[in-house]
């Protein structure tokens, strides 16, 4: 049995805390009255990244907000404190990233038509540069770095994965690979510390996060 360890830090970005605090005021006040136009998006011919990352676009209107971020991350067992401040960092990480020219100020929200314009380095090379699947760079995950499963991942082989794919000449990626795996090592490993196979599949189809959310959801019913 590998054993559950701490999983990695879960947070995609780092944001220092005067900026932290000017984003979260930001989120407060753009989610309570800002109104942002619905996008343009062929949910039907999605690539890999834009479904990724749709779960957190509640209204399915082609636009994550900061609210919806927030609702996403409570939706996949987050706690609101987390939520918020994950929220709070993504959007201001990504939203710029993102945003057409036309998008209303500030800029927060994620559009899911240019999500590719948002990729970091220092990661697995399983998205392509438009964000399509890359199933054999999926594959070496895997036969690189599973070595206690075969069809799973510790919390040490995933920490083993990160550094090996880290870009020494762009340390500014390094951090959200941390989070991004973390968390769902966090939410999504069984009870002996597995990463199982297509929980991590998932993850690239944004197909686990509405396992996580149907978990939870079936969990408070039973209570």
């Amino acid at each position: 049995m590998a054993g559950r360890q701490r999983a990695p830090a879960a947070a995609s970005s780092y944001l220092p805390p005067v900026m932290m605090t000017a984003v979260l005021f930001l989120w407060v006040f753009f989610s309570c009255g800002g109104h942002v136009e619905a996008s343009n998006i062929d949910f039907a011919n999605m690539t890999a990244l834009q479904k990724h990352v749709e779960f957190f676009d509640r209204n399915k209107d082609g636009i994550i907000t900061a609210s919806e971020l927030f609702e996403g991350y409570v939706a996949i067992g987050c706690d609101a404190v987390f939520a918020r401040k994950q929220a709070a960092s993504v959007s201001a990480g990504v939203g710029p990233k993102t945003s057409p020219d036309d998008a209303p100020l500030p800029h927060l929200s994620i559009y899911l038509k240019y999500i590719h314009k948002a990729m970091h380095g220092s990661d697995t090379g399983a998205y392509d540069a438009e964000g399509r699947f890359v199933p054999a760079k999926f594959e070496e995950i895997f036969t690189k770095h599973a070595k206690v499963r075969p069809d799973a991942l510790t919390f040490e082989e995933i920490e083993e994965m990160i550094l090996a794919n880290r870009d020494p000449l762009d340390p500014q990626s390094w951090s959200a690979p941390e989070g991004e795996w973390g968390l769902i090592y966090k939410l999504a490993s069984d009870k002996h510390g597995f990463l199982h196979k297509d929980s991590a599949r998932g993850i690239y189809d944004g197909s686990v996060f509405y396992k996580l959310e149907e978990q939870r959801t079936s969990a408070r019913s039973d209570m």
